[in-house]
């Protein structure tokens, strides 16, 4: 079993910067990547999913993101900490949702939601216009 638990979250401006964290607990070696997804305001809806936000190869660094936040957001991880960091600059009013850290058992990164087996309880991020 993996754990993950998210923190940062928060109520800021657009324009300005967050950085999310996430600890991972447990068997981490069983999961190679660690990803970040985001459920937006009104998407509560069976069918409505959470969207792909970036994701990172523990071993060499690798990463992909999102083209909405291309530029703006970078992900990061610490193996020594078991940590996975989602910093967020620029912010939207739009990046406004519930984030959430997860881990897959793949070996190459993947934007799909269900090749993700674990999850963290989400944190929320607020940004006002």
């Amino acid at each position: 079993q993996v754990q993950l638990v998210e923190s940062g979250g928060g109520l800021v401006k657009a324009g300005d910067s967050l950085i999310l964290s996430c600890r991972v607990s447990g068997r981490t070696l069983t999961t190679p990547v660690l990803g970040w997804f985001r459920k937006s305001p009104g998407k509560e809806a069976p069918g409505k999913d959470v969207e792909f936000v970036a994701a990172i190869k523990r071993q060499g660094g690798s990463t992909h993101l999102a083209d909405s936040v291309k530029g703006r957001f970078t992900i990061s991880r610490d193996n020594d900490k078991n940590m996975v960091y989602l910093q967020m600059d620029s912010l939207k009013p739009e990046d406004t949702a519930t984030y959430y850290c997860a881990a897959s058992s793949l070996s190459m990164i993947t934007t799909i939601r269900s090749r993700y087996g674990y999850w963290g309880q989400g944190t929320q991020v607020t940004v006002s216009s």
